[in-house]
């Protein structure tokens, strides 16, 4: 469901501002049915597209936590088994998902800072629908 596009990553060598990774995952319908299955959380928005308008939403949308799921995964790859020590983000626009079709998360990852002396690097990942912003602020600290 994802087209990457990684480099050569070697977090000890690379410097604030260099990009990482850059992805395309696609949503489908049926991913947020089976999500809602996993997570137990059957909120409607996520499935039933007359109660989301009703809500005032515009469709279905994916669960926040999905989204932000996408991302950590991408993020454990670039990690290649050190360990995560925070990961957070902000939710800043829903992600819709059509009917028909999917919504595409678009995710780029880029080293927005490095500690040599603690040997941390914090990495930064842009995440957008169509252009727009979805996730903010969405920073992970890596312990090398």
């Amino acid at each position: 469901m994802s087209e990457h596009e990684h480099r050569s990553v070697d977090l000890t060598s690379a410097s604030a501002g260099d990009t990482l990774l850059e992805t395309s995952e696609a949503l489908r319908r049926a991913d947020l049915v089976a999500y809602a299955d996993a997570s137990g959380d059957q909120n409607p928005i996520h499935q039933d597209e007359a109660f989301a308008k009703s809500v005032g939403l515009p469709d279905v949308i994916a669960h926040g936590m999905l989204t932000m799921g996408l991302v950590a995964s991408r993020i454990e790859e670039l990690a290649q088994g050190h360990p995560i020590i925070s990961f957070g983000t902000r939710f800043a626009a829903p992600v819709v998902v059509p009917a028909d079709g999917d919504a595409r998360v678009d995710i780029v990852v880029s080293l927005f800072s490095r500690d040599d002396d603690a040997g941390r690097v914090t990495l930064d990942a842009a995440v957008s629908v169509a252009g727009t912003k979805v996730l903010s602020r969405t920073r992970a600290v890596i312990q090398l």
